[in-house]
């Protein structure tokens, strides 16, 4: 295999990469937006876990939302991964093997046609990749502490919003419910997803309700 190649499928993917994550012995990282991903095929490439292996899991706060998301984290670290858990969802979906190989997925085609990946062997782009990848995990908590860490204080205001996030309120309703200006709600929206770690307002309705269910469980 070249230093780049382009693949097309996870079932190419793993068909043609398989033996690349097969041959992990000192480092697997994985970075990922959701817990159904191509990363699951890809790792199941490989065999049994080689004793001293480093497995490391980042997700977005997002994970939570999917059916059966908190569980298979459970799953991963139970098995021996450390889990983190990012402020917001990765940007991009990546593998990075015993520093020396690299696979980036390309976001998933709107046309439903098949995603693309890139598998990356250049020792200098394998190690820009490492190094992002490790920045973003050490600002992120592991998966115990993000489940009991509360979320942090709120003023009255931010907790507004926060509601009509979970409430699914258009702008305008909200604003008029809260006595604000559009224009101030807009601003306090977009504070607030940015404290969320959302990058849509779906998003930030989503973690909004998770936020608020696990302080009606405190």
């Amino acid at each position: 295999m070249t230093s780049i190649v382009t693949l097309r499928g996870t079932n190419e993917l793993v068909r043609r990469a398989g033996a690349l994550f097969d041959g992990v012995r000192r480092e697997f990282l994985c970075a990922a937006g959701e817990h159904e991903t191509w990363s699951a095929a890809a790792s199941g490439a490989r065999r049994a876990l080689v004793p001293g292996l480093v497995v490391r899991k980042l997700y977005g706060p997002a994970v939570f939302q999917d059916a059966g998301g908190g569980e298979l984290l459970d799953r991963i670290a139970g098995a021996g991964a450390e889990v983190r858990i990012s402020p917001a969802s990765p940007a991009h979906e990546v593998i990075v093997v015993d520093r020396r190989l690299a696979v980036l997925a390309a976001p998933r085609p709107t046309t439903g046609g098949l995603r693309t990946y890139s598998v990356v062997q250049e020792p200098d782009v394998v190690a820009g990749v490492r190094a992002l990848f490790e920045a973003a995990w050490e600002t992120s908590a592991d998966l115990a502490t993000y489940r009991r860490t509360p979320f942090p204080r709120l003023g009255e205001a931010e907790q507004t919003v926060l509601r009509s996030l979970a409430a699914g309120h258009t702008d305008v309703t909200a604003s008029r419910l809260l006595g604000v200006s559009l224009r101030t709600y807009r601003r306090r929206v977009a504070s607030l997803m940015t404290a969320l770690g959302a990058r849509s307002r779906f998003q930030a309705g989503l973690r909004a309700r998770e936020v608020l269910d696990r302080r009606s469980d405190d």
